[in-house]
Parts: structure tokens; C-alpha cells; sequence
């Protein structure tokens, strides 16, 4: 699998989800779509109107990633519309490299419709294939129930948290830390 990744797949809306990296030209939807998702729950590191990269930082960061072995982005898209934005990235230096970080998120009309599911599989598929990621790691709100479950149908599990790693006005809540090891 390379940077230049599409698939589709039929979800059992009988909708079509097409998976595939972005280019530069999808840099100003995706902002739009980060801005909305972050006010659509308390789950991200961000919150509605949050995400304030510029459409040009953000084509510019979408061509980094399509020149980095280590990295993987990807857009669910259904009906031209983007539902989902993922990556899976590999950490640089040497002694890490091993490691990925893994990051998701799902616009909530689509909860529950196997978008996740359907992303998470091509994220760890790339991890598989890539020769040198034996871990991934993802982070997830302690109340986030929904994500939990996910991640563990596909074998994470939890290694940590951090206290009160969340501050959504003025409410804590702790960190997940979960783990994907992956046997070559």
C-alpha cells in the first residue's frame, strides 16, 4: 500500500465509502469537516471551530504526507462528502521508528455505520504491510465508550492513562492510552 491509497467499500446503509489519501485539493473540505466534527462531541483534542490551520497550511501539511513513507492519511468519502479524516503515522527517529500513532474520527451521522471499522482496517493493514511498525498507539477519552469497543474488536488494549488529560469546560476526564502490538 502506498500514499496514493483509494478504496471503496458498501456499508450496510448500502452506501458507498470510498477510502482514499487526499490531495491538496480536498485541504479546504477537510477543514470544514474538522471544524464541524469538533463540535459534534467532546472526544477530540478540539472543539467546533477549532481547527485554525489555513486552507494553504493545510494543502501543504496533505503533501508532506504523500511524500512520507511512514504515514498514511486517509478520507472516508460518501456522496462526495467527507465523513471520516485518519492517519496513521510512524514516529522518525531511529530508535522509535517501530512505533505509530494512530488518530480517527467518524462525523456522528455516521456513528455506528462501520465508517470506523472500515477505516481502522485500512490504517493497521498499512501498519502491517509497512516493514518496520511493530506497535500502534492510540490515545482516547476515559468516557468515550464507543471508541473503546472499537479499538478493541481490533485488539488494542489499555497500557495507561493520564489524569484528567481532557478539559472540556471545566469538566476532566482521563486519557486512554491503548496499544495494537503486531506480530510480522
Amino acid at each position: 500500500m502506498d500514499n496514493s491509497f483509494t478504496n471503496e467499500r458498501t456499508l450496510k446503509t448500502g452506501e458507498t465509502l470510498i477510502l482514499r489519501a487526499p490531495i491538496e485539493e480536498d485541504a479546504k473540505d477537510m477543514i470544514e469537516y474538522l471544524n464541524i466534527v469538533g463540535g459534534e462531541s467532546d472526544n477530540l483534542l478540539f472543539g467546533k471551530d477549532e481547527f485554525r490551520l489555513t486552507v494553504e497550511q493545510e494543502a501543504e501539511y496533505i503533501k508532506k504526507v504523500k511524500q512520507d513513507p511512514n504515514m498514511l492519511m486517509l478520507l472516508g468519502i460518501i456522496n462526495n462528502t467527507v465523513v471520516s479524516i485518519a492517519e496513521i503515522r510512524s514516529l522518525g527517529r531511529k530508535r522509535i521508528a517501530h512505533n505509530s500513532e494512530l488518530a480517527i474520527s467518524v462525523k456522528k451521522e455516521y456513528w455506528g455505520m462501520s465508517v470506523g471499522s472500515a477505516v481502522m482496517e485500512e490504517l493497521i493493514r498499512f501498519a502491517k504491510d509497512h516493514e518496520l511498525i511493530k506497535n500502534i498507539s492510540l490515545g482516547v477519552k476515559a468516557s468515550n465508550e464507543r471508541a473503546i469497543k472499537l479499538y478493541e474488536r481490533f485488539g488494542f488494549v489499555k497500557v495507561g492513562s493520564h489524569k484528567d488529560y481532557f478539559n472540556i469546560n471545566g469538566e476532566y476526564d482521563d486519557e486512554y492510552i491503548m496499544d495494537l502490538h503486531i506480530d510480522k
